[in-house]
C-alpha cells in the first residue's frame, strides 16, 4: 500500500512547476523583445541550462527544448509551428498538427474561453485553464498563455504556450486525500490524536482528545490543555520532547476537577518537507482501566487480602532490600517475629470471624505503632512479622532501640478489644533479632527471629527475646537430639528398667517400668532429658507403645511362674499418648498380642492428664478399669488436681512425690502434706505409695502415718529383670 504524499512536499512541487513556468513565459518574452538572439540548450537528464550564445543561433532550438508545448497560431486559428512537447501532449503526430486548427483539441466546454481568447484577447493577461482532448480521447488539463508575437508578417498573429497540469492536479488531488485523510483520523480515531506546533501550542485535536480536555484544545498550550503529572510527581512538559527521532511512550496522570486518569503519552516528531522538525504528533491512550487491573493484581499478588499488610512475597522483596542497604551502609536493621497468644482457643471458642476481626485489628495496631520506612506484614495464621529500617550502626545501641520498639508493639498489642461485641484481652509473643551487614541471608534470620520467638513462648508467652548465638546451639543440640531419637527407635537403642514395689513387710509387690535410653555415645540417657522431646515432636506415640508392648509381654512371662504370677507392672502414660481417640484399643490389642493379664498392668497417669479433656479422660478410664487395668495417680500434691476429681475418677492408687518424701525428717510442712495425702487416700478407699524412699527413718514415719506401699533406693535401684528376680528371691 502505497503511503500517501506529504501536504507540504506536494505544495513545494507545485510552486517549483509554476516556477518553470515563469521562467519559460520569461524566456519567450525575452525573445519576442530582441533582447536575446540565441540560447544554448545543455545540460543531462531532465535538467536543461539555457546560456546566451551569439545571434546566429535559430530561436527553433530554444522551443524545441522546452518542457511545455510551444505553438503559433495565424489570424484564422491555424497552427502555423508547433513544437514537439505539444504534439506529445495532443498524442497526435507533429506534421498533422502543423496547419490543423488548435481549437479542434479544446474541450467543449471551454470552446467559449478559447474564442474570447483568440477574438477578444480576453484572459490574455493571465493564464487561462483549459482542457485539450488528445487524439485517444483523454483529457490533458493544461494552461495557456498567449502573446502577440512582435514580428512583422501577415500570417502569424498569436504566440501560446501550453502547460500541462495533469502532474499538477495529481498532486492536488492527493493534496486534499491526504488533508481528508488526517481530518477522518482526527475525527474517527479511537484514541486521542494531537497535532502541536513547535511553540507547543496544538494546532489540531481529534474528536477523543476533546472529550478528554473537556473542551476543544486548539490554540491552546499543550500543558494548560492537559496538565499531566508523571509517577514522581513532576509535571509533564511536551518542549522536553520536541524533536526526538523515536516515539517516545510515558505514563502519567491527568486530573480534572472530579475526575482522575491514567494516560500513555505517545510523542512523535513533525517533519516538514525537508525533514525539518515543525512540532510534535501526540497521541494520548487511556489506560485508567488496566492500571486498575494491574493494581488489583498486585493488590492479590503482593498483599495479604485480610488485613492489607504486605505478604510473604513482598517481605521477602522488603527483606532483600534490608539486607542490600545493610551491606552497603553503617545502618543496621532488625526482623521481629509476632505470634499471638492463645488465638486457637479463641477461633475455637468464637469461631473464626472472630479471629479475623482480631487478626485485621492487630494488623491496624502494628502499622500504627511502627515507624515510617519500615514494614509490618503477615505471613500467614496468626504469625506477623515487622522489618525495622535504620538502626544504629552500634550494636548496643541498636538492641536497645529493638528492645524499646518490642515494647511498644507489646503494649500496643495488649490493650483490650471489640469483636463484634465480644471484649477480649490478648497477648503476644515476640521474637526479635539484628540485621547486620553480614548477616548470611533471609532464611538465617527468620530461623533466629523464630527461635527467640519459641524462647519467648517457653518463658510463658506474652514476653519478647532477643536472639543470641547461645539460643542457636541449644537450637543445633535439639535438632540433632531429634535425629538421634527417631534413629534409637529405628535401631531398638531404648530398654525398660525395673524399680522393685514393696509393702509395709518389705515384700515384693510388683515395679514401675521406667524408660531408659542407651545411646551408642552418650551412655544411658534418663527419661528428662528426652521424654519432653519426644513429646514435642509426637515421637512419644511409638515410643509409648513399645514400653506398653514390652510390659505386657513382661507380665505374661511373669505369668508362667509362680513366684511372680502376682506381681504388678506399673507403666506411666503421656498425655499425648492418653489422648488418642483409640488409646484403649491400642492397650486392649497390645493385652491380647502379649497374653497378658490386665488385672496385672497398672497406668500411672498425671493430674495434668486428667484436666486436659475431663469427660474424655474419665471415659476411657471406664473402659479400661473394665477390662481389669488400674489406675496410679503418680506425682500427687504437685499439680492442681480438685479433690472431687479424687471421687470422680476410677482410681485405684496414689503415688506420693518424691519431693515430698526427700525432706520428710527435716521440713515439717512435707511432713504434713504426706500425711495429708495419706489421710484423703484412707478417706476415699485407695492405695498409697511412697516415692522416693532411701532411708529406713523415712520408710520407718511413713508407715507410722499409716503408708504400706513403699518405692525408692532403700528397696532396689532400677535395673534389669534379673535384678528384680533376685529381690525376690530374697
Amino acid at each position: 500500500m502505497t503511503s500517501s504524499p506529504n501536504p507540504a512536499q506536494l505544495l513545494a512541487e507545485n510552486r517549483d512547476l509554476r516556477a518553470r513556468l515563469a521562467e519559460a513565459e520569461e524566456i519567450l518574452d525575452a525573445i519576442r523583445s530582441g533582447e536575446v538572439d540565441a540560447l544554448v540548450v545543455s545540460g543531462t537528464g531532465g535538467e536543461r541550462v539555457f546560456t546566451l550564445q551569439g545571434a546566429d543561433y535559430p530561436y527553433r532550438a530554444l522551443i524545441e527544448a522546452m518542457g511545455e508545448g510551444a505553438l503559433i497560431l495565424t489570424e484564422g486559428d491555424v497552427i502555423y509551428y508547433a513544437n514537439q512537447r505539444l504534439a506529445e501532449m495532443l498524442k497526435t503526430p507533429l506534421e498533422r498538427v502543423i496547419g490543423a486548427t488548435f481549437a479542434r483539441w479544446i474541450a467543449a466546454t471551454d470552446q467559449a474561453l478559447f474564442h474570447d481568447l483568440l477574438n477578444h484577447g480576453r484572459g490574455a493577461e493571465r493564464p487561462l485553464e483549459v482542457v485539450l482532448v488528445a487524439a485517444d480521447g483523454s483529457h490533458v488539463p493544461c494552461t495557456l498563455a498567449c502573446s502577440p508575437l512582435p514580428i512583422a508578417t501577415a500570417r502569424p498573429s498569436l504566440c501560446l504556450i501550453v502547460t500541462d497540469l495533469t502532474e499538477q492536479h495529481e498532486r492536488e488531488l492527493r493534496l486534499l486525500a491526504a488533508e481528508r485523510l488526517a481530518r477522518s483520523i482526527l475525527e474517527q480515531a479511537a484514541g486521542a490524536i494531537l497535532v502541536c506546533d513547535a511553540d507547543t501550542g496544538v494546532i489540531r485535536a481529534s474528536v477523543v482528545a476533546q472529550t478528554l480536555c473537556g473542551a476543544d484544545p486548539t490554540g491552546q498550550p499543550f500543558a494548560q490543555a492537559f496538565p499531566l503529572r508523571l509517577p514522581d510527581g513532576a509535571a509533564f512538559s511536551l518542549a522536553d520532547h520536541l524533536g526526538d527521532a523515536g516515539r517516545q511512550a510515558i505514563e502519567a496522570r491527568l486530573e480534572h476537577p472530579g475526575s482522575r486518569r491514567d494516560l500513555l503519552i505517545g510523542v512523535g516528531p513533525w517533519l516538514g518537507v525537508r525533514g525539518e522538525v515543525l512540532g510534535s504528533i501526540v497521541t494520548l491512550t487511556d489506560i485508567s482501566q488496566r492500571k486498575a487491573r494491574e493494581d488489583e493484581i498486585k493488590q492479590l499478588a503482593f498483599f495479604d487480602p485480610l488485613t492489607g499488610l504486605p505478604n510473604r512475597r513482598l517481605f521477602q522483596d522488603r527483606l532483600r532490600q534490608t539486607l542490600a542497604d545493610c551491606a552497603r551502609g553503617p545502618q543496621q536493621g532488625a526482623l521481629c517475629l509476632i505470634d499471638l497468644d492463645n488465638f486457637k482457643a479463641l477461633n475455637d471458642t468464637l469461631g473464626h470471624d472472630i479471629g479475623d476481626l482480631l487478626l485485621q485489628q492487630v494488623g491496624q495496631r502494628l502499622s500504627e505503632a511502627v515507624r515510617l520506612g519500615d514494614t509490618v506484614a503477615r505471613l500467614g495464621g496468626d504469625e506477623f512479622v515487622l522489618i525495622i529500617n535504620g538502626l544504629s550502626e552500634q550494636t548496643q545501641e541498636a538492641a536497645a532501640q529493638v528492645l524499646g520498639i518490642g515494647a511498644k508493639l507489646q503494649s500496643s498489642l495488649n490493650r483490650p478489644y471489640q469483636l463484634a461485641g465480644h471484649a477480649y484481652r490478648g497477648t503476644p509473643s515476640i521474637g526479635l533479632t539484628l540485621i547486620h551487614d553480614h548477616a548470611a541471608n533471609q532464611d538465617e534470620l527468620l530461623k533466629q527471629a523464630d527461635l527467640a520467638l519459641y524462647q519467648a513462648k517457653a518463658a510463658g508467652r506474652n514476653t519478647l527475646r532477643f536472639f543470641d548465638p547461645s539460643m542457636q546451639a541449644a537450637m543445633e543440640a535439639h535438632t540433632a537430639l531429634e535425629s538421634q531419637l527417631r534413629e534409637g527407635l529405628r535401631t531398638g537403642q531404648f530398654l525398660l528398667l525395673y524399680q522393685p514395689q514393696v509393702d509395709g513387710e518389705g515384700r515384693l509387690t510388683g515395679a514401675e517400668a521406667l524408660l531408659r535410653w542407651r545411646h551408642p555415645d552418650r551412655g544411658l540417657i534418663l527419661p528428662d532429658t528426652f521424654i519432653p522431646l519426644a513429646e514435642e515432636t509426637g515421637l512419644i506415640l511409638p515410643l509409648g507403645q513399645w514400653v506398653l508392648e514390652t510390659a505386657c509381654a513382661q507380665l505374661a512371662h511373669w505369668a508362667r511362674r509362680p513366684d511372680t504370677a502376682g506381681l504388678t507392672l506399673a507403666v506411666n502414660v503421656s498425655a499425648r499418648q492418653f489422648r488418642q481417640t483409640d488409646f484403649t484399643d491400642l492397650v486392649r490389642a497390645a493385652l491380647a498380642r502379649q497374653g497378658a493379664d490386665p488385672h496385672r498392668l497398672k497406668l500411672e497417669i498425671t493430674e495434668t492428664l486428667l484436666l486436659d479433656d475431663i469427660g474424655d479422660a474419665s471415659a476411657k478410664m471406664v473402659v479400661l478399669k473394665a477390662l481389669g487395668l488400674g489406675f496410679a495417680l503418680d506425682d500427687f500434691g504437685t499439680g492442681y488436681c480438685s479433690l472431687v476429681y479424687l471421687k470422680r475418677f476410677p482410681l485405684d492408687e496414689l503415688k506420693i512425690d518424691r519431693s515430698f518424701v526427700r525432706d520428710l525428717l527435716t521440713n515439717p510442712s512435707d511432713a504434713a502434706i504426706a500425711g495429708a495425702i495419706l489421710a484423703l487416700a484412707r478417706n476415699f478407699g485407695l492405695a498409697v505409695i511412697a516415692e522416693g524412699v532411701e532411708t529406713e527413718a523415712q520408710r520407718a514415719l511413713l508407715a507410722e502415718c499409716g503408708c504400706h506401699g513403699f518405692q525408692g533406693y532403700l528397696f532396689g535401684r532400677p535395673g534389669p529383670i534379673d535384678a528384680l528376680r533376685g529381690l525376690r528371691r530374697r
